[in-house]
Protein backbone atom coordinates (compact mmCIF):
# COMPACT_ATOMS: atom_id res chain seq x y z
CA UNK A 1 0.00 0.00 0.00
CA UNK A 2 1.09 3.54 -0.91
CA UNK A 3 1.77 5.82 2.33
CA UNK A 4 0.60 9.19 0.60
CA UNK A 5 -0.09 10.86 4.10
CA UNK A 6 4.14 11.08 4.11
CA UNK A 7 4.72 11.92 0.15
CA UNK A 8 6.28 15.28 -0.31
CA UNK A 9 3.61 18.35 -0.42
CA UNK A 10 5.79 20.62 -2.97
CA UNK A 11 4.27 21.16 -6.21
CA UNK A 12 7.51 21.25 -7.85
CA UNK A 13 8.17 17.18 -7.07
CA UNK A 14 4.64 17.01 -8.62
CA UNK A 15 4.09 18.56 -12.36
CA UNK A 16 0.92 16.39 -12.97
CA UNK A 17 -1.55 15.65 -9.76
CA UNK A 18 -3.82 12.65 -9.89
CA UNK A 19 -7.14 12.51 -8.53
CA UNK A 20 -9.02 9.27 -7.88
CA UNK A 21 -12.93 9.97 -7.95
CA UNK A 22 -15.59 7.21 -6.64
CA UNK A 23 -19.52 8.19 -7.18
CA UNK A 24 -21.60 6.74 -5.20
CA UNK A 25 -25.96 6.98 -5.60
CA UNK A 26 -28.35 8.00 -7.66
CA UNK A 27 -28.03 9.87 -11.29
CA UNK A 28 -27.82 13.22 -9.91
CA UNK A 29 -25.09 12.40 -7.53
CA UNK A 30 -23.10 11.25 -10.91
CA UNK A 31 -23.88 14.75 -12.30
CA UNK A 32 -22.85 16.61 -9.32
CA UNK A 33 -19.01 14.09 -10.16
CA UNK A 34 -19.23 15.16 -13.93
CA UNK A 35 -18.97 18.80 -12.85
CA UNK A 36 -16.23 18.30 -9.85
CA UNK A 37 -14.42 16.18 -12.48
CA UNK A 38 -14.60 18.66 -15.50
CA UNK A 39 -13.55 21.80 -13.09
CA UNK A 40 -10.24 19.65 -12.17
CA UNK A 41 -9.64 18.69 -15.36
CA UNK A 42 -9.75 22.48 -16.55
CA UNK A 43 -7.43 23.08 -13.74
CA UNK A 44 -5.05 20.71 -14.57
CA UNK A 45 -5.58 17.98 -12.49
CA UNK A 46 -5.53 14.14 -14.22
CA UNK A 47 -7.85 11.67 -13.45
CA UNK A 48 -6.05 8.35 -11.67
CA UNK A 49 -7.64 4.88 -12.25
CA UNK A 50 -6.61 3.32 -9.15
CA UNK A 51 -6.26 4.84 -5.46
CA UNK A 52 -2.26 3.82 -5.40
CA UNK A 53 -1.30 6.17 -8.15
CA UNK A 54 -4.03 9.05 -6.99
CA UNK A 55 -2.65 12.35 -4.85
CA UNK A 56 -6.27 12.46 -3.46
CA UNK A 57 -8.97 10.78 -3.48
CA UNK A 58 -12.53 12.10 -3.89
CA UNK A 59 -15.17 10.10 -2.87
CA UNK A 60 -18.68 11.47 -3.41
CA UNK A 61 -21.32 9.70 -1.18
CA UNK A 62 -25.11 8.75 -0.70
CA UNK A 63 -26.80 9.00 2.26
CA UNK A 64 -30.31 8.19 1.13
CA UNK A 65 -30.97 4.83 3.02
CA UNK A 66 -28.98 2.89 5.45
CA UNK A 67 -27.82 0.42 2.84
CA UNK A 68 -26.77 3.37 0.73
CA UNK A 69 -25.00 5.09 3.75
CA UNK A 70 -23.52 2.06 4.92
CA UNK A 71 -22.08 1.65 1.31
CA UNK A 72 -20.67 4.99 1.46
CA UNK A 73 -18.88 4.92 4.52
CA UNK A 74 -17.36 1.48 3.33
CA UNK A 75 -16.20 3.31 0.38
CA UNK A 76 -14.49 5.99 2.61
CA UNK A 77 -12.59 3.34 4.48
CA UNK A 78 -11.62 1.46 1.80
CA UNK A 79 -10.39 4.87 -0.32
CA UNK A 80 -8.42 5.68 2.95
CA UNK A 81 -6.42 2.42 3.68
CA UNK A 82 -5.35 2.02 -0.21
CA UNK A 83 -4.48 6.11 -0.54
CA UNK A 84 -4.97 7.63 3.03
CA UNK A 85 -5.73 11.12 1.44
CA UNK A 86 -9.44 11.06 1.30
CA UNK A 87 -11.83 14.01 0.61
CA UNK A 88 -15.46 13.49 1.01
CA UNK A 89 -18.38 15.32 -0.40
CA UNK A 90 -22.25 14.15 -1.54
CA UNK A 91 -25.49 13.85 0.97
CA UNK A 92 -23.83 12.31 3.30
CA UNK A 93 -21.22 14.81 3.78
CA UNK A 94 -24.00 16.57 5.51
CA UNK A 95 -23.78 14.32 8.39
CA UNK A 96 -20.07 14.93 9.14
CA UNK A 97 -19.60 14.22 12.70
CA UNK A 98 -20.96 10.77 11.96
CA UNK A 99 -18.37 10.42 9.05
CA UNK A 100 -15.74 11.65 11.02
CA UNK A 101 -16.83 9.46 14.27
CA UNK A 102 -15.93 6.24 11.99
CA UNK A 103 -12.96 7.99 9.75
CA UNK A 104 -11.39 10.54 11.64
CA UNK A 105 -8.26 10.61 9.27
CA UNK A 106 -10.53 12.35 6.17
CA UNK A 107 -9.11 15.76 5.05
CA UNK A 108 -12.33 17.43 4.43
CA UNK A 109 -15.87 16.29 4.39
CA UNK A 110 -18.93 18.90 2.66
CA UNK A 111 -22.44 18.35 0.96
CA UNK A 112 -24.18 18.03 -2.32
CA UNK A 113 -23.78 20.54 -4.79
CA UNK A 114 -20.62 21.92 -2.77
CA UNK A 115 -18.57 21.96 -6.01
CA UNK A 116 -16.35 24.84 -5.12
CA UNK A 117 -15.61 23.60 -1.95
CA UNK A 118 -14.67 19.97 -2.79
CA UNK A 119 -12.53 21.72 -6.07
CA UNK A 120 -10.67 23.61 -2.97
CA UNK A 121 -9.86 21.03 -0.73
CA UNK A 122 -8.26 19.57 -3.82
CA UNK A 123 -5.81 22.63 -4.42
CA UNK A 124 -5.39 22.98 -0.77
CA UNK A 125 -4.24 19.02 -0.13
CA UNK A 126 -2.69 18.00 -3.51
CA UNK A 127 -1.23 21.67 -5.06
CA UNK A 128 -0.61 21.76 -8.35
CA UNK A 129 2.24 24.29 -10.29
CA UNK A 130 -0.39 25.62 -12.73
CA UNK A 131 -3.11 26.90 -13.41
CA UNK A 132 -4.97 25.14 -16.86
CA UNK A 133 -4.20 26.96 -19.97
CA UNK A 134 -7.11 26.71 -21.96
CA UNK A 135 -5.52 27.14 -25.17
CA UNK A 136 -3.51 23.89 -24.52
CA UNK A 137 -5.03 21.76 -22.62
CA UNK A 138 -8.85 21.40 -24.09
CA UNK A 139 -11.69 20.33 -22.71
CA UNK A 140 -15.18 19.84 -24.35
CA UNK A 141 -17.74 22.49 -23.99
CA UNK A 142 -19.65 19.51 -23.02
CA UNK A 143 -17.22 19.20 -19.47
CA UNK A 144 -16.52 15.65 -18.97
CA UNK A 145 -18.88 12.35 -19.28
CA UNK A 146 -19.09 9.82 -16.82
CA UNK A 147 -21.82 7.91 -19.04
CA UNK A 148 -20.82 6.57 -22.04
CA UNK A 149 -20.40 9.46 -25.22
CA UNK A 150 -24.10 8.48 -26.38
CA UNK A 151 -26.29 8.77 -23.41
CA UNK A 152 -26.06 11.34 -20.45
CA UNK A 153 -28.26 12.61 -17.54
CA UNK A 154 -29.74 16.12 -17.70
CA UNK A 155 -30.29 17.59 -14.60
CA UNK A 156 -32.33 20.69 -14.41
CA UNK A 157 -33.18 21.21 -10.81
CA UNK A 158 -32.04 20.24 -7.33
CA UNK A 159 -33.75 19.88 -4.08
CA UNK A 160 -37.43 18.98 -3.48
CA UNK A 161 -40.29 20.65 -1.31
CA UNK A 162 -41.91 17.75 -0.10
CA UNK A 163 -41.63 16.31 3.14
CA UNK A 164 -42.23 12.99 2.67
CA UNK A 165 -42.01 11.31 6.44
CA UNK A 166 -39.54 8.57 4.63
CA UNK A 167 -36.91 10.89 2.80
CA UNK A 168 -34.35 13.28 4.16
CA UNK A 169 -33.58 14.53 0.47
CA UNK A 170 -35.03 18.19 1.70
CA UNK A 171 -32.45 18.46 4.54
CA UNK A 172 -29.25 17.43 2.38
CA UNK A 173 -30.04 19.07 -0.97
CA UNK A 174 -32.01 21.74 0.23
CA UNK A 175 -35.81 23.07 -1.40
CA UNK A 176 -36.27 22.84 -5.23
CA UNK A 177 -33.65 25.45 -7.08
CA UNK A 178 -34.53 24.98 -10.99
CA UNK A 179 -32.10 25.49 -14.04
CA UNK A 180 -33.38 28.43 -16.30
CA UNK A 181 -34.51 26.86 -19.12
CA UNK A 182 -31.72 28.89 -21.45
CA UNK A 183 -29.02 27.01 -19.15
CA UNK A 184 -30.62 24.01 -19.51
CA UNK A 185 -31.08 23.82 -22.69
CA UNK A 186 -28.04 25.28 -23.58
CA UNK A 187 -26.21 22.35 -22.31
CA UNK A 188 -28.39 19.83 -23.76
CA UNK A 189 -27.46 21.48 -27.11
CA UNK A 190 -24.01 21.14 -26.30
CA UNK A 191 -24.23 17.52 -25.47
CA UNK A 192 -26.52 16.77 -28.65
CA UNK A 193 -23.35 18.46 -31.06
CA UNK A 194 -21.00 16.43 -29.08
CA UNK A 195 -22.58 13.08 -29.80
CA UNK A 196 -25.16 12.13 -27.11
CA UNK A 197 -28.54 10.49 -28.88
CA UNK A 198 -30.22 10.21 -25.18
CA UNK A 199 -31.09 12.85 -22.68
CA UNK A 200 -32.34 11.10 -19.58
CA UNK A 201 -33.97 14.49 -17.90
CA UNK A 202 -33.47 14.48 -13.87
CA UNK A 203 -34.42 15.89 -10.94
CA UNK A 204 -35.75 15.37 -7.06
CA UNK A 205 -39.16 16.34 -8.58
CA UNK A 206 -39.12 16.46 -12.33
CA UNK A 207 -43.19 17.98 -12.33
CA UNK A 208 -42.31 20.68 -9.98
CA UNK A 209 -39.85 22.10 -12.87
CA UNK A 210 -39.61 26.23 -12.83
CA UNK A 211 -42.36 26.49 -9.71
CA UNK A 212 -40.29 28.03 -7.51
CA UNK A 213 -39.24 30.81 -10.47
CA UNK A 214 -42.65 31.45 -11.17
CA UNK A 215 -42.01 29.76 -14.56
CA UNK A 216 -40.46 32.87 -15.41
CA UNK A 217 -39.37 33.50 -18.90
CA UNK A 218 -35.87 32.99 -20.19
CA UNK A 219 -33.75 32.84 -23.45
CA UNK A 220 -32.32 30.30 -25.64
CA UNK A 221 -30.81 30.89 -28.86
CA UNK A 222 -32.24 34.46 -28.65
CA UNK A 223 -35.36 33.10 -28.84
CA UNK A 224 -37.96 32.87 -25.40
CA UNK A 225 -38.37 30.06 -23.54
CA UNK A 226 -40.55 29.27 -20.10
CA UNK A 227 -38.83 27.53 -17.38
CA UNK A 228 -41.22 25.37 -16.94
CA UNK A 229 -41.49 21.72 -17.93
CA UNK A 230 -43.79 21.59 -21.00
CA UNK A 231 -42.03 24.11 -22.93
CA UNK A 232 -38.59 22.71 -21.67
CA UNK A 233 -39.48 19.18 -23.19
CA UNK A 234 -41.02 21.24 -26.63
CA UNK A 235 -38.00 22.72 -27.39
CA UNK A 236 -35.35 19.42 -25.71
CA UNK A 237 -37.51 17.82 -28.88
CA UNK A 238 -36.18 19.90 -31.30
CA UNK A 239 -32.48 18.72 -30.57
CA UNK A 240 -33.18 15.29 -32.60
CA UNK A 241 -31.99 13.39 -29.49
CA UNK A 242 -33.78 10.88 -27.01
CA UNK A 243 -35.53 12.74 -24.31
CA UNK A 244 -36.17 10.78 -21.35
CA UNK A 245 -38.16 11.88 -18.42
CA UNK A 246 -37.29 10.34 -14.65
CA UNK A 247 -38.66 11.49 -11.49
CA UNK A 248 -42.25 12.78 -12.83
CA UNK A 249 -44.62 13.51 -10.37
CA UNK A 250 -48.10 12.53 -11.93
CA UNK A 251 -49.77 16.51 -11.53
CA UNK A 252 -51.94 17.59 -13.69
CA UNK A 253 -49.83 19.61 -15.97
CA UNK A 254 -48.31 16.16 -16.84
CA UNK A 255 -51.17 15.66 -18.86
CA UNK A 256 -49.83 18.44 -20.89
CA UNK A 257 -47.29 16.28 -22.00
CA UNK A 258 -49.03 13.28 -23.61
CA UNK A 259 -49.10 15.16 -27.24
CA UNK A 260 -45.29 15.82 -27.06
CA UNK A 261 -45.05 12.20 -26.96
CA UNK A 262 -47.30 11.15 -29.21
CA UNK A 263 -45.65 13.18 -31.83
CA UNK A 264 -42.49 11.53 -31.34
CA UNK A 265 -40.79 14.57 -29.54
CA UNK A 266 -40.43 13.10 -26.17
CA UNK A 267 -40.31 9.43 -25.44
CA UNK A 268 -42.86 7.61 -24.43
CA UNK A 269 -42.14 6.99 -21.17
CA UNK A 270 -42.27 8.19 -17.69
CA UNK A 271 -41.03 7.51 -14.37
CA UNK A 272 -43.37 8.26 -11.61
CA UNK A 273 -42.50 7.50 -8.18
CA UNK A 274 -45.64 6.51 -6.99
CA UNK A 275 -44.44 4.63 -3.62
CA UNK A 276 -47.25 2.86 -2.81
CA UNK A 277 -51.27 2.24 -3.51
CA UNK A 278 -53.35 2.28 0.14
CA UNK A 279 -54.53 6.02 0.79
CA UNK A 280 -53.53 5.75 4.33
CA UNK A 281 -50.32 4.53 3.46
CA UNK A 282 -49.41 7.41 0.96
CA UNK A 283 -51.04 9.63 3.98
CA UNK A 284 -48.67 8.59 6.45
CA UNK A 285 -45.63 8.93 3.82
CA UNK A 286 -47.23 12.29 3.22
CA UNK A 287 -47.04 12.00 -0.35
CA UNK A 288 -48.81 14.16 -2.66
CA UNK A 289 -50.68 12.22 -4.89
CA UNK A 290 -53.26 10.28 -4.06
CA UNK A 291 -53.55 6.62 -5.30
CA UNK A 292 -57.02 6.86 -7.04
CA UNK A 293 -55.92 10.35 -8.94
CA UNK A 294 -52.60 8.42 -10.50
CA UNK A 295 -54.60 5.25 -11.41
CA UNK A 296 -57.67 7.86 -13.57
CA UNK A 297 -54.25 9.80 -14.86
CA UNK A 298 -52.52 6.77 -15.99
CA UNK A 299 -55.74 5.64 -17.92
CA UNK A 300 -55.93 8.87 -19.79
CA UNK A 301 -52.13 8.61 -20.18
CA UNK A 302 -52.34 5.33 -22.12
CA UNK A 303 -55.75 6.31 -24.14
CA UNK A 304 -53.76 9.53 -25.50
CA UNK A 305 -50.51 7.90 -25.83
CA UNK A 306 -51.18 4.08 -26.40
CA UNK A 307 -47.26 2.35 -26.13
CA UNK A 308 -46.41 5.01 -23.05
CA UNK A 309 -44.17 3.15 -20.73
CA UNK A 310 -44.32 3.86 -17.46
CA UNK A 311 -41.99 2.78 -14.63
CA UNK A 312 -42.35 3.20 -10.78
CA UNK A 313 -40.58 2.15 -7.53
CA UNK A 314 -42.82 1.29 -4.39
CA UNK A 315 -42.00 0.47 -0.73
CA UNK A 316 -43.37 -2.60 1.25
CA UNK A 317 -43.08 -2.85 5.11
CA UNK A 318 -43.44 0.96 5.75
CA UNK A 319 -44.53 1.46 9.90
CA UNK A 320 -48.39 0.24 9.89
CA UNK A 321 -48.59 -1.01 6.76
CA UNK A 322 -51.23 -3.83 7.74
CA UNK A 323 -52.82 -6.54 5.18
CA UNK A 324 -55.39 -4.91 3.86
CA UNK A 325 -53.08 -1.97 3.26
CA UNK A 326 -50.65 -4.26 1.37
CA UNK A 327 -53.55 -6.11 -0.50
CA UNK A 328 -54.39 -2.58 -1.56
CA UNK A 329 -50.90 -2.03 -3.33
CA UNK A 330 -51.48 -5.12 -4.89
CA UNK A 331 -54.92 -4.11 -5.85
CA UNK A 332 -52.83 -1.23 -7.33
CA UNK A 333 -50.79 -2.89 -9.43
CA UNK A 334 -52.76 -5.20 -10.86
CA UNK A 335 -54.80 -2.38 -12.16
CA UNK A 336 -52.15 0.03 -13.23
CA UNK A 337 -50.24 -2.65 -15.29
CA UNK A 338 -46.68 -0.84 -14.59
CA UNK A 339 -44.19 -1.56 -17.34
CA UNK A 340 -41.28 -1.39 -15.21
CA UNK A 341 -41.43 -1.42 -11.49
CA UNK A 342 -38.67 -1.72 -8.71
CA UNK A 343 -39.62 -2.38 -5.25
CA UNK A 344 -37.64 -2.23 -1.52
CA UNK A 345 -38.25 -2.78 1.80
CA UNK A 346 -38.72 0.15 4.18
CA UNK A 347 -35.63 0.76 6.61
CA UNK A 348 -35.05 3.48 8.51
CA UNK A 349 -33.13 6.45 7.90
CA UNK A 350 -31.51 8.77 10.60
CA UNK A 351 -33.62 12.14 10.71
CA UNK A 352 -36.77 10.91 8.84
CA UNK A 353 -39.51 11.75 10.60
CA UNK A 354 -41.14 8.11 9.75
CA UNK A 355 -39.08 6.31 12.56
CA UNK A 356 -41.33 8.18 14.71
CA UNK A 357 -44.72 6.11 13.80
CA UNK A 358 -46.00 3.30 15.34
CA UNK A 359 -46.87 -0.27 14.68
CA UNK A 360 -43.44 -1.18 12.84
CA UNK A 361 -43.66 -4.28 10.58
CA UNK A 362 -41.54 -7.15 11.48
CA UNK A 363 -38.56 -7.86 9.17
CA UNK A 364 -39.86 -11.15 7.74
CA UNK A 365 -43.24 -9.72 7.01
CA UNK A 366 -41.25 -7.69 4.65
CA UNK A 367 -39.49 -9.83 3.23
CA UNK A 368 -42.46 -12.20 2.12
CA UNK A 369 -44.71 -8.99 1.15
CA UNK A 370 -41.50 -7.79 -1.16
CA UNK A 371 -41.34 -11.50 -2.48
CA UNK A 372 -45.12 -11.61 -3.01
CA UNK A 373 -45.08 -7.98 -4.63
CA UNK A 374 -42.22 -8.73 -7.20
CA UNK A 375 -43.85 -11.97 -8.47
CA UNK A 376 -46.93 -10.42 -9.44
CA UNK A 377 -45.04 -7.64 -10.97
CA UNK A 378 -42.71 -10.09 -12.82
CA UNK A 379 -45.95 -11.84 -14.82
CA UNK A 380 -47.57 -8.13 -15.46
CA UNK A 381 -44.11 -6.96 -16.84
CA UNK A 382 -43.81 -10.62 -18.88
CA UNK A 383 -47.54 -9.68 -20.37
CA UNK A 384 -46.49 -6.55 -21.27
CA UNK A 385 -43.41 -7.43 -22.88
CA UNK A 386 -44.95 -10.58 -24.64
CA UNK A 387 -47.40 -7.99 -26.58
CA UNK A 388 -44.63 -6.24 -28.18
CA UNK A 389 -43.56 -9.62 -30.22
CA UNK A 390 -43.96 -9.06 -33.63
CA UNK A 391 -43.72 -5.31 -33.51
CA UNK A 392 -40.88 -2.99 -35.26
CA UNK A 393 -38.91 -0.73 -32.41
CA UNK A 394 -36.32 1.81 -33.12
CA UNK A 395 -33.23 0.57 -30.62
CA UNK A 396 -30.90 2.69 -29.36
CA UNK A 397 -27.23 0.28 -29.12
CA UNK A 398 -25.75 0.40 -26.00
CA UNK A 399 -23.16 -2.53 -26.44
CA UNK A 400 -21.08 -4.69 -29.51
CA UNK A 401 -19.87 -7.99 -27.74
CA UNK A 402 -19.28 -10.99 -28.32
CA UNK A 403 -22.74 -12.00 -28.00
CA UNK A 404 -23.78 -9.65 -30.35
CA UNK A 405 -25.43 -6.33 -29.93
CA UNK A 406 -27.14 -5.24 -26.95
CA UNK A 407 -29.09 -2.20 -27.08
CA UNK A 408 -32.58 -0.48 -25.55
CA UNK A 409 -35.96 0.07 -26.59
CA UNK A 410 -38.00 3.84 -25.82
CA UNK A 411 -39.34 1.59 -23.09
CA UNK A 412 -35.81 1.05 -21.74
CA UNK A 413 -33.90 3.34 -19.36
CA UNK A 414 -30.43 2.61 -18.95
CA UNK A 415 -29.16 0.57 -15.88
CA UNK A 416 -32.58 0.32 -14.43
CA UNK A 417 -34.87 -1.55 -17.25
CA UNK A 418 -34.23 -4.03 -19.60
CA UNK A 419 -32.54 -5.24 -22.87
CA UNK A 420 -32.73 -5.79 -26.42
CA UNK A 421 -30.92 -8.46 -27.72
CA UNK A 422 -30.32 -7.95 -31.02
CA UNK A 423 -29.52 -10.22 -34.11
CA UNK A 424 -27.82 -9.33 -36.99
CA UNK A 425 -26.25 -6.26 -36.72
CA UNK A 426 -22.53 -7.21 -36.30
CA UNK A 427 -21.76 -3.92 -38.01
CA UNK A 428 -23.39 -1.82 -35.42
CA UNK A 429 -21.59 0.58 -33.10
CA UNK A 430 -23.16 1.95 -29.63
CA UNK A 431 -24.82 4.86 -30.02
CA UNK A 432 -26.51 3.56 -33.57
CA UNK A 433 -30.46 3.71 -33.82
CA UNK A 434 -31.48 0.51 -35.44
CA UNK A 435 -35.10 -0.57 -36.61
CA UNK A 436 -35.81 -4.08 -34.82
CA UNK A 437 -38.14 -6.75 -35.38
CA UNK A 438 -38.96 -8.50 -31.86
CA UNK A 439 -38.94 -11.83 -32.00
CA UNK A 440 -38.79 -12.61 -28.28
CA UNK A 441 -39.24 -11.58 -24.72
CA UNK A 442 -39.35 -12.85 -20.96
CA UNK A 443 -39.76 -10.93 -17.67
CA UNK A 444 -37.36 -8.36 -18.55
CA UNK A 445 -35.74 -8.50 -21.64
CA UNK A 446 -36.32 -8.41 -25.50
CA UNK A 447 -35.17 -10.15 -28.57
CA UNK A 448 -35.08 -9.48 -31.65
CA UNK A 449 -33.95 -9.21 -36.05
CA UNK A 450 -32.09 -6.26 -37.16
CA UNK A 451 -34.66 -5.18 -40.02
CA UNK A 452 -32.88 -2.61 -42.56
CA UNK A 453 -34.81 0.02 -43.88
Amino acid sequence: MTDHASAPSSPKDFPHRRVGFVSLGCPKALVDSERIITQLREDGYELSGSYEDADVVVVNTCGFIDSARAESLEAIGEALDANGRVIVTGCLGVQESEIRSVHPKVLSVTGPQQYEQVVSAVHEHAPIERRHDPFTDLVPDTGIKLTPRHYAYLKISEGCNHRCSFCIIPSMRGKLASRPAGDVLGEAERLVASGTRELLVISQDTSAYGSDLRYRTDFWGGRPVKTRLTELCEALGTLGAWVRLHYVYPYPHVDELMPLMADGKVLPYLDIPLQHGSPRILKLMRRPAAAERALDRIRRWRENVPELTLRSTFIVGFPGETDEDFESLMEFIEEARLDRVGCFQYSPVDGASANELPDPVPDDVKAEREALFMQRQAEISEERLADKVGTLQEVLIDEVGELGMIGRSHADAPEIDGQVYVNGADFANPGDLLKVRITGSDAHDLVGDYEPD
